[in-house]
């Protein structure tokens, strides 16, 4: 099956992409990991990307359409997980278009709904270890011993510098700006399903399992 996983910064979903990819063995299409592997890959639309970088410009939705379709024409193994795109209307079409054309379809979306306040108190107490990426919250998961990570041992502990409220709060009114459209659009195509993205991680994991059942 494959899914579409909708959320603002903050809901978890690449903490439940993970899981997903590890259980069900699905393949997770990242916008910012796929440019960043497409810029050392040296093939044809790898330049492209590696030139519109260098320029510092913005890389276009045909760029972003041609990487996706490479990976749909390969092994698609238990689905695609689309994380990060479609982030407007017009990709939301485009993205059907490539689906139809690479007789893929598209099994559900998935909206992980969190409350703006209690997300920026989520994500501002939020710190990872530097060295294996190990995720840290001042309120809800100290390391056992304070600065040493409990996976590892690193002391390498690192904090966003965009994780604070002020800028928090900008990424926030981003993504309901450009995003809320295609609620209403997969909402109309009987296609989206809700779940609590603030819940424990195992509740929100139970839930998304329940919709790909």
């Amino acid at each position: 099956m494959n899914i579409i996983l909708l959320g603002p910064p903050g809901a978890g979903k690449g903490t439940q992409a993970r899981y997903l990819v590890e259980t069900r063995d699905m393949i997770q299409l990242s916008t910012g990991d796929m440019l960043r592997e497409a810029k050392d890959s040296g093939t044809e639309m790898g330049k492209k990307v590696a030139e519109v970088m260098a320029r510092g410009d913005l890389v276009t939705d045909d760029i972003v359409i041609g990487l996706i379709r490479e990976k749909l024409e390969g092994d698609s193994k238990g689905g695609f997980i689309f994380d990060g795109f479609p982030r407007t209307l017009a990709q939301a079409d485009a993205l059907e278009e490539l689906m139809a054309s690479t007789g893929q379809t598209l099994g559900a979306v998935i909206e992980m709904q969190v409350d703006e306040d209690a997300l920026v108190e989520r994500i501002t107490g939020r710190y990872t270890c530097g060295d294996c990426g190990e995720v840290y919250h001042d309120a809800t998961k100290r390391p056992a011993v304070e600065g040493v990570c409990d996976k590892c041992g690193g002391t390498n502990m690192k904090r966003r510098a965009d994780d604070n409220e002020a800028s928090l709060r900008q990424r926030l009114m981003e993504y309901y700006k450009k995003t809320s459209p295609l609620i209403g659009y997969y909402y109309a195509k009987r296609q989206l399903h809700r779940v609590d993205g603030l819940a424990d991680i195992d509740k929100v994991r139970a839930e998304i399992e329940a919709v790909l059942d």
